[in-house]
């Protein structure tokens, strides 16, 4: 019998209502890149335990890196008849076996990859990413194995095993004005992790940034690359359709479902069925199935995600969003689940990024983001800085490298004014955020502040 196996059967004994156990066993290997070389290789193995458990429509937890089945469940009972009911809770999932199949999540050569191997990829990283007007190098690969394992007492019983890896490098250089560039890359297999590429585009975007110039105050066509799309996306994109944030009309699209939001060529969807991408699952982490939802279909606001517990608490049904982060990348053994989408996806577009760069006029090319905050999430307000890696366009041309800008701007404006979406959809991964996958977008009428 597995420990979910001994928790559930404590549960019952003790005539609990319902009981979820979860176990994650994780294999992590972190190489820290500092002063151009590695600094650190850590190899750490963990294993831990979640227990949720509702009695009397009453919601405890525990959670321990000591696996004593008997020993938690009793604490987590204990601690429950403190708290308050949540007369709106339903029930845990129940079992199915309607999980779908997804490739590239796990990749054997990744379990097999010792500290050594790991220190080949990074040192990798770094050699592409040197230059002679490049004067520090920085970074990390974070390279995860885990096995996840969840049942509960209505008959769910769940395992998975996945991989991860993820790689990124800083840049710095101090020729004249200090600027920097960043490279990063993640995968589930070995084969599709492209450590060179990493290290090239940081070198790239950091010498391309030596020697910037203001930038003019005003209103600006900006075309945002990925990694700065990704940034919009995770910090002030998603929070706007949690079912919690919207029910609770936080959310400065509360109350619009069904109206049109943004430009109609504008896609977001939650595809957690992807191949080889961070987030992709067949089942959350609750044991809901996951499925393809499109939060915005055609400029059209359809839908919202959740987790059971906030999905009761409105009365309708989870959205499979259920969501147990684990650090730095994959599941965690959390006892209480959080909802968030498990790859957020802007829909790429049809036309290349160099053509919509010889399509502006002018304008401003911004790679990367930086302190990007919801200003006021109500209204959908919100600012970031862009500090390196932005280029002026002149005539449909990228002209020189432009200083650091800061834009303050309103998310449902700036929906309604994108003119231009790329065809060069990437998945990003923002510091402690979700894993994003998003093309380069052009919008227009942006509010930029040089700095």
């Amino acid at each position: 019998m597995s420990v979910c196996d001994d928790v559930i059967s404590c549960a019952k004994k003790l005539g609990i209502d319902e009981c979820e156990s979860v176990v994650c066993a994780r294999k992590i290997i972190t190489v820290r890149i500092t002063d151009s070389e590695i600094a650190e290789i850590k190899e750490n193995y963990e294993k831990s335990l979640g227990i949720r458990l509702i009695h009397g429509k009453r919601i405890s937890s525990c959670q321990s890196t000591i696996l004593e089945p008997v020993k938690l469940v009793d604490a987590a009972f204990r601690s429950s008849q403190n708290l308050t009911k949540r007369d709106f809770w339903k029930s845990l999932p129940a079992g199915t076996k309607t999980d779908v199949n997804i490739q590239k999540t796990n990749d054997q050569k990744i379990w097999q990859l010792e500290s050594s191997g790991a220190a080949d990829i990074a040192q990798q990283m770094i050699n592409s990413a040197s230059h002679q007007k490049i004067t520090r190098i920085s970074g990390s690969l974070n390279i995860v194995c885990e096995e996840f394992e969840l049942q509960n007492t209505s008959q769910l019983n769940k395992h998975d095993k996945a991989t991860y890896v993820s790689g990124i490098i800083n840049a710095d250089s101090e020729h004249g004005i200090p600027v920097s560039g960043i490279g990063q890359a993640s995968s589930r297999t070995l084969a599709d992790f492209d450590a060179e590429r990493v290290g090239t585009e940081a070198a790239q975007m950091c010498v391309n940034s030596i020697n910037p110039q203001s930038c003019e105050a005003g209103t600006s066509t900006i075309i945002f690359e990925p990694l700065a799309v990704g940034e919009l996306l995770s910090f002030v994109f998603t929070p706007n359709f949690s079912l919690k944030t919207y029910s609770e009309k936080r959310s400065c699209f509360s109350e619009k479902i069904g109206a049109q939001i943004s430009v109609a060529d504008f896609s977001l969807l939650d595809d957690p069925h992807a191949t080889n991408r961070l987030g992709s699952k067949s089942f959350d982490d609750e044991g809901t199935p996951t499925k393809v939802t499109q939060y915005v279909h055609n400029g059209i606001f359809e839908n919202t995600y959740s987790d059971s517990y906030n999905a009761f608490k409105e009365g309708t049904v989870s959205s499979g969003n259920a969501c147990r982060p684990g650090s730095p990348l994959g599941r965690s053994s959390a006892p209480i689940p959080i909802s968030a989408p498990h790859n957020l996806t802007i829909k790429a577009g049809t036309t290349s990024r160099d053509d919509i760069i010889k399509d502006t006029k002018n304008g401003i090319l911004i790679s990367r983001l930086w302190y990007t905050y919801a200003v006021n999430p109500i209204k959908g307000d919100f600012s970031c800085t862009a500090r390196s890696g932005n280029w002026i366009i002149k005539d449909g041309q990228i002209s020189t490298p432009a200083k650091s800008v800061r834009i303050i701007h309103s998310l449902p404006r700036l929906l309604q004014n994108i003119s231009a979406i790329a065809n060069n959809q990437r998945t990003v991964l923002s510091w402690a955020a979700m894993p994003v996958t998003a093309p380069s977008i052009r919008c227009e009428n942006i509010p930029v502040v040089p700095i």
